[in-house]
């Protein structure tokens, strides 16, 4: 008989390393807060009920501000990041969370409960506590 496998789900894993914001914010802005925040990852708040999440990384700054040579003064958040995310639900189990970014292509996604951002999951979180303190 072998022994059950401990499901480990992504609340169990996410971090809150993100802050929220807004997408008419500039891109200088942005990186203060990043640095304020130690935040990996900002999440840019939905301007209404109809709207969606949208995700920001440093990697999205620097491919299409910096390698563009456009000012962070002048390039607003909603220029540059991602809209709409795919967000996963924090029961989710990490194994299938893994599969996710794999299948498209993510790093990182925000953790979502009844339209709440609770936290963010990425590989980095998924292996450092998902496998080394479970």
């Amino acid at each position: 008989m072998s022994a059950q496998r401990k499901v480990v789900r992504t609340c169990d894993v996410m971090t809150d390393e993100f802050a929220m914001v807004d997408g008419l914010m500039t891109v200088s802005e942005a990186l203060k807060i990043f640095q304020e925040r130690d935040a990996r990852v900002l999440i840019i708040n939905k301007r209404n009920d109809d709207d969606e999440f949208g995700l920001l990384l440093l990697s999205d700054i620097a491919k299409k501000v910096v390698a563009k040579d456009r000012s962070p003064e002048r390039v607003n958040v909603y220029e540059v990041m991602a809209k709409p995310v795919i967000s996963v639900d924090p029961h989710m189990d990490i194994r299938y969370c893994t599969r996710l970014f794999e299948n498209f292509g993510l790093a990182h996604a925000p953790v979502i409960d009844k339209g709440h951002v609770l936290g963010v999951v990425s590989y980095r979180s998924i292996v450092l506590k998902g496998l080394l303190e479970n």
